[in-house]
Formats: structure tokens, C-alpha cells, sequence
């Protein structure tokens, strides 16, 4: 592996779980592929600017990929192109993603460009490759008596499937405000998790402490 982009949507990053499970991920990748590039683009801290009226016209016409109003666009998804693997790390947000990625993603869903509409429906033009997903939240969602809906999940699953991305893996962080003791046990099972996978094959299942 020689590539990887690292996306951070955690608007606070000092004391998030999930960013710092993920400097742990590339920590562990960086250990298994002493070469690889490693992108971090923070979309918290460093915000992508709004979508401008300029932009939106641009879409509706077919303005080349060479023109100054795609040009944060373009850069997004060469640096997407780019990459072998995806690491994304976003608190779950009232029931679904936060702004700053659905953001990036609007910046990257362009039309003649990374994907094509067809008489079918939309087809992803990227190239597949894994993604992984650390997904941040106070309280459970996805245990039988869960109370909140998840909305996060299957607009990823659609909106990176229509980029031709379907290699996804979610890891989900869950009950992570009250009970310190019950955000051990899911950071533990988060690690084991994980370390499974083949890229983070080296990552260390030490715990350690820390609150989003």
C-alpha cells in the first residue's frame, strides 16, 4: 500500500474517541507499510468553504474539469483518486453525518465526473478500494432497544456507492458519554475489531483513555 487519505469530521478532535482510534489505524499502517503516504485532511478544523451560486450553475452546464470554479472540487478528488484506502472518522450528528463531510462529499458527488447518469440511475466512476469507518456517538443506536434512528449509515452506503466505492466497513463507537467504564469495553472491542482487518493487522490492543 502506498496511499492513504484520512478524513477527520470530529469537531473536536482533542478529546474525540474516534480520532484518536484513528491515529492509531494509521500508526498501525504505517507500521505494516513503512512508505506509505499518508493525506490528513481535517474537515473540522480547517472547513471546506460553501458551495458558491457559481458552482451550482457550473453543474447545470457542461463546464470543463479544467475550470477555476471546479478547482477545490478537482483537488478533493484527485487527492481521492489518489488513495488506496479511505479512513473517515464523523460523530453521528442528530441521527446522521455532520455538515463539514456531507460538505466534502458534495464536493466529490460531481456529475461527468465522478460518476454518470444513465438511463439506469447513477454509476460510480472511481475505482473501488476500502473504506473505513469509525462512527462516533453519546448514545446506541443500533441495540434492539435503541431509541435513535441511524441515518448515517445508509447514506454513506448510497452516496460512496454512486463513487463506485463498496468495499465499506463500519466500526461503530457507541455510548461513549456517561460510563466511563462502558467506552473501555467499546474502544476494546473497536481495537479487536480492527485489528482484524488486514491493514491493521499491527494495531495494538492496548487501551487507552480518552471522550467524544
Amino acid at each position: 500500500m502506498k496511499t492513504v487519505l484520512s478524513l477527520n469530521a470530529s469537531p473536536r478532535p482533542v478529546s474525540s474517541h474516534g480520532y484518536r482510534l484513528a491515529g492509531e489505524l494509521l500508526g498501525a499502517l504505517r507500521h505494516g507499510h513503512p512508505g506509505v503516504q499518508v493525506l490528513e485532511r481535517d474537515l473540522a478544523t480547517e472547513p471546506l468553504p460553501p458551495l458558491s451560486a457559481d458552482y451550482a450553475a457550473a453543474l447545470t452546464r457542461r463546464t470543463p474539469c479544467e475550470a477555476p470554479v471546479f478547482a477545490l472540487s478537482e483537488a478533493l478528488i484527485v487527492e481521492l483518486e489518489a488513495s488506496e484506502l479511505l479512513l473517515i472518522n464523523a460523530p453521528l450528528h442528530n441521527f446522521t453525518l455532520p455538515a463539514a463531510l456531507k460538505l466534502w462529499l458534495d464536493y466529490v458527488l460531481r456529475i461527468g465526473r465522478t460518476f454518470a447518469a444513465t438511463a439506469e440511475g447513477k454509476v460510480g466512476l472511481l475505482a473501488d478500494r476500502p473504506v473505513y469507518l469509525l462512527v462516533g456517538s453519546g448514545g446506541r443506536h443500533r441495540v434492539p432497544d435503541a431509541r435513535q434512528p441511524d441515518f448515517f449509515t445508509s447514506y454513506l452506503r448510497h452516496a460512496l456507492g454512486t463513487l463506485g466505492l463498496f468495499d465499506l466497513h463500519f466500526c461503530y463507537l457507541e455510548g461513549l458519554v456517561g460510563d466511563p467504564r462502558s467506552s473501555f469495553d467499546t474502544l476494546a472491542r473497536a481495537r479487536l475489531q480492527l485489528s482484524r482487518e488486514v491493514p491493521f493487522r499491527h494495531l495494538a490492543l492496548s487501551p487507552t483513555t480518552v471522550s467524544e
